[in-house]
């Protein structure tokens, strides 16, 4: 198994070489909304003071923190996998003996965030030298512990990410279900804005739901602002709702499959 994944991580590190426009183009698309978020709470916390005890310096790093987080844990599976199943060339793959979407969609995804991340690199040094954020509250047991949870959370978004797009096998508008899903992400992720400034009802709500674990979660860990009781439960949540995206992911993957045909493919 271990050199089946060595040569397509291979195959597709070059492959992703090969789409540098592509490539510019979705790191652009990622990158957009964080800084105008970052740019615009900055600005008000800056004019007022503070935005509910929320610092110009808060925002930035907060913001900071997120771009990192947000290459880490996102995934694509969406835009490299739906086509597949809709025009029928996924039947070629499901002669192979491996899994399609847990082997090679997902070490495409991979290749694809080490790139992603790599062109982050510069774009976030010219923010920090713009904004000069003070992250005297990180310390390195809270970037020790954040990385298995990113690590978990990138496993919890791929596998539900799959899920909708093995919706595929019974619809065509996956791309809209899929956008629909995205939105609950902006929501309840702490990515539009920090949890404890939406409303009471979603922050309540977003406690119970596995997408504050791919953003907001990993963000205050690093930064240093969760205590030891919130840090155990959001592990536990973790856990929890990676074991929920695995069970998802196999029933409807297994039931797709079954009823899934390619005439002439």
């Amino acid at each position: 198994m271990f050199l089946i994944f060595k040569r397509l991580w291979q195959v597709n590190w070059a492959e992703q070489w090969q789409y540098r426009a592509n490539l510019l183009m979705y790191l652009l698309y990622w990158l957009v909304s964080p800084i105008v978020y970052l740019a615009v709470w900055t600005s008000i916390a800056n004019v007022k003071g503070d935005v509910n005890g929320f610092t110009a310096n808060d925002f930035t790093t907060y913001y900071m923190v997120l771009l990192i987080c947000d290459q880490i844990t996102s995934n694509i599976i969406i835009h490299t996998f739906a086509y597949k199943i809709q025009d029928g060339s996924l039947s070629g793959e499901l002669i192979k003996p491996i899994h399609p979407m847990l082997t090679n969609a997902l070490v495409n995804n991979v290749a694809f965030k080490v790139l992603t991340i790599m062109g982050l690199i510069p774009v976030w040094i010219v923010l920090f030298m713009l904004f000069k954020p003070d992250f005297s509250g990180i310390t390195l047991t809270g970037v020790l512990l954040s990385i298995p949870v990113m690590i978990v959370a990138f496993f919890i978004g791929y596998l539900l990410s799959a899920t909708i797009v093995s919706l595929a096998f019974w619809t065509t508008r996956i791309y809209s279900i899929h956008e629909f899903y995205f939105a609950l992400i902006l929501l309840f992720s702490g990515q539009f804005v920090p949890l404890p400034l939406m409303p009471k009802l979603i922050q309540d709500i977003a406690q119970y739901l596995p997408f504050q674990l791919l953003l907001y979660f990993p963000i205050q860990l690093i930064l240093g602002k969760l205590s030891t009781e919130q840090i155990v439960l959001g592990y536990i949540m973790s856990g929890v709702w990676l074991v929920v995206a695995v069970v998802l992911f196999n029933l409807v993957w297994r039931n797709g499959v079954k009823r899934f045909s390619a005439v002439g493919a």
